[in-house]
């Protein structure tokens, strides 16, 4: 399989034929305008600049000028970085990609690094879609990308304690290949895992497969290695611990900017061989939430608990349904879950829900089925990445955008996102869609994630998408919800975050970043000034 430079995943994987034509007629539907193909650039073409610094004799071995390389990592895979990338725009690519062998590569790029002022951008799959791996570092010198991918090894299995040490450059495939002969598994499946790392979850506190309990990397951290510029922090491996702050909830979320996450103990379980499954209509949307509410109250735990919208169902099932499908999925490693399942269902019911027939399986991985429509949107979420790539291509503005808050405000901050995306989409666009559904919930929550298509203008797509992100980025904090749940923070987060957290806090994040990178080199804007 050949990666793409430019957008998401393998080349070979891309939309085409009747995918493309489907989906494209799915666009004509609901959105004026000729849909004009625009080929990518070739690398050759982008005419990138030379790089400005040169890597010690020591080190050579392990950088890399290749145009190519440096093309491939200059953005994440955001909506806008896949636009910039297809108009010919990388007016932020590295100087040059590191790809250290083992921790002392890490640590003497580091030195090198800190020594010469030169910015350090750490990077794990580049799956980011919030500006955490661009190199928009103009007060610097150069800057280098490390790439951890080299670390990609399981080096350690603690089955009496159930625990790995793992690299984090390991992706995700590659991960559960070297879990699958011990019977065991991280379990931890975000929408990006075959291109993503488990030192990117990690510093970026990835959201998962789980739709309750653990739904964060942060429930499966046992303990963390990280290379700072002034040594190395590795905490104590514990169940728990009452000793003071955590060292571990400093690096985590921390993108890069305190220091290179480089292994890892986490936590594992057997393999899920119990499986049972469904998915609820509802005729209406405050029926369906409410329902899920209470599955998400109930202590029963779904493994999955995702509540899509009429107009997610639509688009993406193409099925029609009144309020809204809730998929609901349980699995066990050793006990039958189809009574948790049956009680959920009964919830579901107390709200006017209408289940299709449940679906129980076991043996191999992945979850159980909830009947057509459920499976039929499963399939399009794996390639959802994929059909947005061609939709940008077409110039349709498809892009995404979570956010988490209470249960008693999920109705105004909906309302308002849903009200602030149209109003401005309106104004850029003329018009457009937006779709709803739930990620994660939890007893006091969920975790709202928002699809907008809008029609674009090839040249604008990038100042169009940012006038919408505003819009519902500031509809979002005014109405109690985080700037993210699982995306991260980035650069393109940042004016928000800023607002979000607590001064007391952003003055001891400073503090920490001053403490742990006093020259300033790791990952310049991302979280902090």
């Amino acid at each position: 399989m050949t990666r793409s430079w430019w957008g998401w995943g393998n080349v070979e994987d891309a939309v085409g034929g009747a995918e493309l034509d489907a989906l494209l007629g799915r666009v004509r539907a609901v959105m004026p305008g000729e849909l004009t193909d625009h080929e990518p650039p070739s690398v050759a073409s982008l005419g990138l600049p030379d790089p400005r610094t040169t890597p010690p004799a020591s080190l050579a071995d392990l950088c890399s000028a290749d145009p190519a390389d440096r093309a491939a990592h200059a953005h994440g895979k955001a909506f806008r970085d896949v636009v910039r990338n297809l108009e010919g725009d990388l007016r932020h690519v590295p100087d040059l990609v590191a790809r250290p062998r083992d921790e002392r590569d890490v640590t003497d790029l580091l030195d090198w690094c800190t020594r010469e002022g030169i910015a350090v951008v750490p990077f794990g799959g580049g799956s980011s879609v919030v500006g955490g791996v661009e190199a928009r570092c103009e007060d610097h010198p150069a800057v280098v990308t490390v790439d951890l991918g080299r670390l990609n090894r399981v080096l350690e299995i603690d089955t009496t304690s159930r625990a790995a040490r793992i690299q984090a450059g390991v992706y995700g495939p590659h991960l559960e290949d070297q879990l699958r002969p011990h019977g065991l598994t991280l379990r931890h499946f975000p929408q990006s895992f075959e291109f993503s790392t488990l030192g990117g979850w990690l510093a970026t506190r990835a959201g998962g497969h789980y739709a309750t309990l653990c739904t964060h990397i942060d429930d499966l951290l046992e303990s963390m290695r990280v290379v700072t510029p002034v040594g190395i922090s590795e905490s104590r491996r514990l169940p728990g611990s009452g000793a003071g702050p955590s060292p571990d909830r400093l690096f985590l979320g921390s993108e890069g900017t305190l220091g290179i996450i480089t292994e890892a103990w986490m936590r594992l379980r057997e393999r899920p061989r119990q499986r049972a499954g469904t998915s609820v209509r509802f005729g209406d949307y405050a029926s369906a939430v409410a329902a899920t509410r209470a599955v998400a109250q109930s202590g029963l735990n779904p493994a999955n608990c995702r509540l899509l919208d009429a107009t997610e169902v639509l688009i993406n099932a193409g099925v029609s349904v009144g309020g809204g499908l809730l998929v609901l999925a349980f699995e066990s490693a050793d006990h039958p879950v189809r009574s948790s399942l049956e009680r959920a269902v009964e919830l579901c019911r107390d709200h006017g829900g209408e289940p299709a027939d449940a679906d129980t399986t076991g043996g191999s991985d992945g979850d159980a089925r909830g009947g057509p429509a459920a499976e039929t949107w499963r399939s399009s979420f794996l390639r959802m990445p994929y059909q947005r790539d061609a939709l940008v291509r077409h110039s349709v503005i498809a892009e995404t955008f979570e956010t988490a808050c209470t249960w008693d405000g999920f109705g105004a901050l909906h309302h308002a996102v849903t009200e602030a995306a149209r109003r401005a989409m309106a104004e850029v666009a003329g018009a457009g869609v937006i779709a709803c559904r739930f990620t994660h919930v939890y007893p006091d929550g969920p975790a709202p994630y928002f699809s907008v298509y809008a029609p674009g203008r090839w040249g604008s797509l990038v100042s169009q998408w940012d006038h919408i992100k505003a819009a519902v980025s500031e509809a979002i904090v005014a109405n109690g919800g985080t700037i993210t749940h699982h995306h991260a923070v980035g650069r393109d987060h940042r004016p928000w975050y800023d607002r979000q957290r607590p001064a007391p806090f952003a003055a001891a994040l400073t503090a920490a970043k001053s403490a742990l990178d006093p020259a300033g080199v790791l990952n310049p804007g991302v979280l902090l000034p």
